[in-house]
């Protein structure tokens, strides 16, 4: 039956950043389909409500409080998903920072913390669960990426450079472990209701462009992308490799 390839039961997943918004939505759709899950923040708060509602679906949930920019802190993310759930099927990162100023005035210490969370962290994460997944000659990695990583973007230098190269590193990782059983693919969401998206949204005259952009008519929720992740952590996405898979009501095809 076709619904079969998309349940994820026995599977054990690390969500980086899903103590909230579109991570929570994310790991709590991965368990709802049947897999294991740490939740991940870089601080306690919203954790434990997201491991109940795993929890609620009869999965396990595994609390982790680490902050990316350290650089110790992808090898005992995966180390701990291995430890407490017996291996790592699964990585979404998730994880991510923004900062806003004009690109003439950017501080170089915002580009820094961007880069070190949005790309150099995904990197160690996906190179760290990645050599676990092609010992086991299986694995899903799943990035997200964003609409800049095909736009521009303004006022976001750092964010926009960041999801420009997840977008080319999903791909780069996707050339070298298809052949091993492993998918490297990426979600680009849209304009969605999120913390990073607050200010853009108490915009109202900002708020009212982009709404009059998407066909859809709305902005996303998280909830929106637990459907796609689901897809690209699932065996129904066995044939899929360095995509990255467009989330935005339209957005692009405008």
């Amino acid at each position: 039956m076709i619904l079969d390839a998309f349940r994820l039961v026995g599977s054990n997943a690390l969500v980086t950043g899903s103590r909230t918004g579109l991570g929570a939505a994310m790991a709590i759709g991965l368990a709802e389909a049947g897999a294991n899950v740490v939740i991940h923040g870089s601080q306690d708060t919203g954790i434990d409500k997201v491991c109940a509602a795993v929890c609620a679906t009869g999965r396990k949930a595994v609390r982790a409080v680490a902050d990316l920019a350290d650089p110790k802190s992808a090898e005992e993310l995966v180390s701990l998903t291995v430890a407490e759930l017996g291996s790592i099927d699964i990585l979404i990162n998730n994880a991510g920072i923004i900062r806003r100023a004009p690109a003439a005035d950017y501080p170089m210490r915002d580009w820094t913390d961007v880069l070190s969370i949005n790309l150099d962290a995904v990197f160690r994460l996906s190179q760290l669960a990645g050599r676990r997944m092609i010992q086991q000659g299986r694995g899903k990695i799943i990035n997200i990426a964003s609409m800049l990583s095909f736009q521009g973007g303004a006022l976001v230098p750092a964010y926009a450079a960041s999801k420009g190269a997840v977008a080319q590193l999903t791909k780069a990782l996707a050339n070298e472990w298809a052949s091993q059983g492993v998918n490297v693919n990426a979600i680009a969401p849209g304009y969605m209701e999120t913390g990073n998206t607050a200010p853009l949204r108490a915009d109202a005259a900002r708020s009212r462009q982009i709404l009059d952009r998407i066909p859809a008519g709305r902005w996303g929720i998280p909830e929106d992308l637990a459907g796609a992740a689901v897809f690209l952590a699932s065996p129904a996405s066995d044939y899929m490799h360095g995509h990255v898979l467009v989330v935005d009501g339209g957005w692009l095809s405008r």
